[in-house]
């Protein structure tokens, strides 16, 4: 593990060396009367400043925690930054959140004051109240206050003309929660320090060229550490602007207004890409779907020279013509200005990765976790494998586990470095789980599996705890399965079930716009509930489950399957906020379901 040289140890001294650097430049930018409009650097630190010593007038004191249930806002910023200059401890929850997630992370972290988006959101937290013993007051962001509330203008104006200066903050001192998504169990926090943080921003801006000229749109919410680290405190750092998303209905026309020349993703993300893009082309002319089927044939030929050592002028001379004709027009719908993505959260299929490639815009994927701050490996300019997530970040190292699996290359990925966490908040039995070694010394356990090339690229495999065994003794990581069933335009989700079972069976929800497209052409009514039950439509998705998985073991594909009547979503509870598959919620809908498919269909 190489030598690391931070510049910041803490993220105030982040925040202080930006705001000194880049004051009059645009930082964030949000959309008011059709229009983008930017508060620059040193409107923001004055912001900050202000919130500090509205927070201390609060009782705010060193190692309390604030909180906040919001979407992405300048506000949500603001606040942080403030809280780190207290040396107290942010804890953000995600506004689509059940209910019973914001009561268990509200009591769980201890939170003192909480921050929310306005009233609706403030009813929700009224029957909780009670219970939350440590809750003083609860802040609305927007609209007027009533009895239970204050409004964010009047916070502020109570810290107004007795300014507080920033604390001293150890880089060990915890600078945040981050708590898990809960796809198996109760989410845990994740106690994170200012060092964790602020130095993986560091190793991270030792990989990718970014400069104040770069700007985001921001979509991945700041309550998930990749949203958090590398969006809003990797931007921040390198004097970057950050334009603010609608919402993901309106992605693409924020896209185009606020022209980002870099793009934080997760998988699901970039997948959507792809499908717009395709869909897009169905809906054309004929001309304009050859050409584009030509466009992507060019674009293979080139990467199969490429890996042969070779070259071609009409491949050359194609690129030049496809582009023009194809790929610019693309890339304009995104704003024009992309110079590569980061993508994030889980793998990215290939496939993805190579469809977004082929339209010029190059996807680096990394991989990490809330415990890891989250950035493990990279790839990067100069270093890239399609379907790996990377080499090690500058000061981390990785080991793989073979114990776990008796496998001699697959096995646990252990992460050591200055990005391991300092521990669970209240959870000293999962810390003993998940630490090995101690000191500097000490390792994380993260329950991924995976495995080293001979270049240091990691390769992620599964997880451990999704991993199960059928009863012919084979074992089956699900997620890879999914991935590559999820590439269907008809597949919007799935998920697959078979532990301790003959075979796999799954719950496949319908991608609603292709099916619809099918219906018309096909002659049949369009009503979402009798397509759930349409022999025909079982049809083609088993035609596309058995297309998908062709090329897996035998083991490994899907025999039987259910047609889910709604997609995995956060509002039904399906989904979590960082877009991973609740499997034991999925499993209460459909297990009954599912099941039925084992007594219908012997092995």
């Amino acid at each position: 593990m190489a030598r690391f040289r931070p510049r910041y140890d803490t993220l105030n001294d982040l925040l202080a060396a930006s705001v000194r650097q880049y004051g009059d430049r645009p930082l964030f930018g949000t959309k008011t009367s059709g229009v983008f409009r930017f508060r620059s650097y040193a409107e923001f630190g004055r912001d900050v400043d202000r919130a500090r010593a509205a927070l201390a007038a609060a009782g705010i004191r060193r190692g309390d925690r604030v909180a906040v249930i919001s979407d992405n806002r300048p506000e949500w910023a603001t606040l942080a930054y403030a809280t780190y200059g207290l040396g107290a401890v942010f804890v953000a929850l995600y506004e689509a959140q059940v209910e019973g997630d914001w009561e268990h992370v509200l009591a769980d972290s201890g939170a003192s004051l909480v921050f929310v988006p306005g009233q609706v959101v403030a009813r929700r937290l009224r029957l909780m109240r009670p219970r939350l013993t440590a809750l003083r007051d609860v802040v609305v962001l927007e609209g007027p206050s009533d009895l239970d509330t204050r409004a964010y203008a009047a916070f502020l104006e109570a810290g107004d003309g007795a300014p507080v200066p920033v604390a001293a903050v150890a880089p060990d001192d915890e600078a945040t929660f981050i708590y898990t998504s809960g796809t198996t169990a109760r989410p845990k926090g994740v106690r994170l320090s200012h060092r964790n943080v602020a130095w993986n921003v560091c190793a991270i801006h030792e990989l990718f060229p970014a400069s104040p000229d770069d700007r985001s749109l921001s979509f991945l919410p700041w309550a998930h550490v990749f949203g958090q680290t590398v969006e809003l405190h990797g931007m921040i750092s390198v004097g970057g602007s950050i334009g603010l998303a609608q919402s993901l209905d309106t992605l693409i026309d924020d896209l185009r207004d606020v022209q980002p020349t870099l793009l934080f993703g997760v998988p699901r993300v970039f997948s959507r890409i792809r499908e717009t893009v395709l869909a897009r082309v169905e809906r054309g002319h004929a001309v304009e779907q050859r050409v584009f089927r030509g466009a992507l044939a060019n674009a293979e030929r080139l990467r199969k020279l490429a890996v042969a050592r070779r070259t071609s002028g009409v491949a050359d001379l194609g690129r030049l013509v496809y582009d023009r004709l194809v790929f610019e027009k693309i890339r304009a719908r995104f704003g024009g200005r992309l110079r590569y993505a980061i993508s994030g959260g889980a793998a990215l299929s290939p496939e993805v990765a190579q469809f977004v490639d082929d339209l010029g815009l190059t996807v680096f994927e990394g991989y990490g976790l809330s415990e890891t701050s989250p950035i493990v490996t990279a790839n990067r300019p100069g270093a890239r494998k399609l379907g790996s997530v990377g080499q090690c970040i500058a000061g981390v190292r990785v080991d793989i586990d073979t114990h776990v699996t008796g496998d001699p290359k697959h096995g646990e990925i252990v992460v050591y470095g200055h990005n391991v966490m300092l521990g669970y908040h209240h959870r000293p039995e999962d810390d003993a789980a998940v630490f090995v070694g101690s000191g500097e010394g000490r390792g994380f356990r993260t329950g991924d599996l995976g495995y080293l090339d001979g270049d240091g690229f990691l390769y992620i495999t599964g997880r451990i705890k999704e991993q199960y065994k059928l009863q012919n003794g084979k074992y089956v990581v699900p997620s890879p399965v999914e991935e590559a069933i999820r590439l269907s335009p008809f597949v919007a989700n799935v998920m697959i079930y078979g532990d301790n079972r003959e075979y796999n069976v799954a719950v496949v929800v319908p991608a609603k716009s292709a099916v619809e497209r099918w219906a018309a052409a096909s002659g049949l009514s369009a009503d979402a509930r009798s397509l759930t039950t349409s022999s025909r439509l079982r049809a083609v998705l088993a035609d596309e489950l058995e297309r998908a998985t062709a090329g897996m073991r035998s083991y490994e594909r899907v025999r039987d399957f259910v047609v889910a009547d709604e997609d995995f979503t956060v509002e039904n509870g399906m989904m979590t906020p960082s877009l991973k598959v609740k499997r034991s919620a999925v499993l209460a809908r459909y297990g009954d379901a599912l099941e039925a498919l084992y007594l219908a269909r012997p092995a």
